[in-house]
């Protein structure tokens, strides 16, 4: 309990400095809204999901990969604050205080956590104008749609302490953001969230297809609702809910490990 307190005092401390500087979260707004209409209407009429180019299908299709994509792009903003804060000095200030070590890194994500999802309920909002459609008939896709955003968090979590591991890693905010960025696009782009996977060449696609970013497009497609789901046999593709949870609580477990230690190691 006493871990938890610091952190969400932590958390507090970041969320008011976002407030206090609201370009930054301006600026997270704007670029997600941005991929969200050029994607749509650049690449709605070319995109051919199964036999089909049809746009308004590309609008469902596409909607899960962008918000997965936002989510994880955040990454690179944590990695950065974090980075920052250790130029500062600000790190060695929390050690002079009574407090857990690793309150200060889960405190960060918890605020990250916070601004992602604001952001996917902007998100959300500017998708529907441009032509998304989930399945609103009944309360059970209620239920489904709002888990599909929990996924979505829950992936958006796990990234943000790799994230963290790499902003304790480098020595200055521009190389974090740089760090945070360069291996986010590989992961985000062999994906499902863009094109149909199927469309891939084999080697691409299975690599694809057992990305845990992919796994989390699909069960997100699959509770929206989507038809434009992969046919894929691989395990993840076939079970995308449980492939996601399983990917992002081994992602949080693993990098939250690592990245604690490695805060003890830098700040001893």
């Amino acid at each position: 309990m006493s871990t938890m307190n610091d952190s969400l005092v932590i958390a507090r401390r970041n969320l008011i400095r976002m407030t206090r500087i609201p370009e930054m979260v301006l600026f997270g707004l704007v670029q997600p809204v941005m991929f969200v209409i050029l994607f749509t209407y650049v690449f709605g009429g070319s995109m051919k999901i199964g036999n089909s180019t049809d746009p308004d299908i590309y609008k469902n299709f596409l909607m899960a990969g962008i918000f997965a994509q936002t989510v994880t792009f955040a990454t690179a903003g944590a990695g950065a604050g974090i980075a920052e804060d250790m130029h500062k000095g600000l790190i060695d200030r929390f050690r002079s205080l009574p407090m857990a070590r690793g309150a200060v890194l889960t405190g960060r994500t918890f605020a990250d956590l916070v601004q992602t999802t604001l952001t996917l309920v902007v998100l959300a909002v500017v998708a529907l104008i441009v032509g998304w459609r989930p399945g609103f008939a009944d309360s059970t896709n209620v239920g489904k749609i709002l888990g599909g955003f929990g996924l979505l968090l829950l992936l958006g979590y796990a990234f943000t302490w790799i994230g963290a591991l790499i902003g304790l890693s480098v020595r200055t905010p521009e190389a974090a953001t740089s760090g945070g960025l360069i291996w986010l696009f590989p992961v985000t782009f062999i994906s499902n969230a863009f094109v149909d996977s199927s469309q891939m060449t084999p080697w691409l696609r299975h690599i694809a297809e057992w990305n845990p970013f992919s796994a989390t497009v699909q069960a997100c497609r699959q509770l929206f609702g989507d038809p434009g789901l992969s046919r894929s046999g691989a395990w993840p593709m076939q079970h995308p809910v449980w492939a996601s949870l399983i990917y992002s609580v081994l992602i949080i477990v693993v990098f939250r490990t690592l990245a604690v230690r490695k805060y003890r190691s830098t700040t001893a």
